[in-house]
C-alpha cells in the first residue's frame, strides 16, 4: 500500500509497507535524489548500526554505513576523526569541539576541527570506496547509513559518481540525531 501524508511547511512523506520517503528539509540534497527510512531491524540498517558501534571513531557523531548490491553487501566502514589519541578523542566528545563552540551547523567547516571527520573521512564516502575495491561496478546498488539524519553534498557526490541508486536512513533518523 502507498501513501502520502502533507505535514505542511513544505514537508511531506510517501510511504509503503517497508520503506518511508520524507522530504525533511534536509541541509543538503541533490536534485532528483531522495532519503527514505526503513526500519531498525532492517538486516542491512542493523548491520549499518553494528559498524558504527564497532568501528567509528568519531565519538560526537559516531555513523556506519553499508553498499547493499543485489542483497549482499559488498563495503562497509564507519566516519573516522582525524583525532587518534584516546585523552584527546573523549575531549572532543565532551565538548572541546571548535565546531560546536563556534555553533557550526552540520555538513559545513569540517577544517576547523580535527575531531570531526571530514567528509573524506564520512561512513557514506568510506563505505563507497570500501565497495569500489571489491568490485569493479557498484552501480545500481544501496547504501543504508545508521548514526546521521542526512548525508552531506561530498558523500552525495561520491554516492552519485559510484551509481548509488538509493540511500535509506533509519526510521526516526530527525528526532535521534539531529
Amino acid at each position: 500500500m502507498i501513501g502520502f501524508i502533507e505535514l505542511g511547511h513544505g514537508d511531506f512523506i510517501i510511504y509503503n509497507a517497508d520503506i518511508i520517503t520524507m522530504n525533511n528539509n534536509y541541509p543538503y540534497l541533490p536534485k532528483d535524489k531522495t532519503i527514505e527510512y526503513v526500519k531498525e531491524d532492517n538486516p542491512f540498517m542493523a548491520e549499518a548500526k553494528l559498524v558504527r558501534n564497532n568501528y567509528s571513531s568519531d565519538l560526537n557523531h559516531p555513523t556506519g554505513a553499508v553498499v547493499v548490491l543485489n542483497g549482499e553487501i559488498i563495503g562497509r566502514s564507519a566516519n573516522q576523526s582525524a583525532i587518534k589519541n584516546k585523552r584527546l578523542l573523549d575531549l572532543h566528545k565532551n565538548g572541546l569541539c571548535i565546531r560546536k563552540i563556534l555553533k557550526i551547523p552540520s555538513g559545513k567547516a569540517y577544517w576547523l576541527c580535527p575531531g570531526c571527520a571530514s567528509p573524506s573521512h564520512h561512513a557514506e564516502s568510506r563505505a563507497v570506496r570500501d565497495a569500489l575495491s571489491h568490485q569493479k561496478s557498484i552501480i545500481g546498488a544501496d547504501l543504508y547509513l545508521y548514526g546521521h539524519w542526512w548525508c552531506c553534498k561530498p558523500c552525495w557526490d561520491s554516492m552519485i559518481n559510484a551509481g548509488i541508486a538509493h540511500v535509506y536512513l533509519v526510521e526516526g533518523a530527525t528526532e535521534l540525531f539531529k
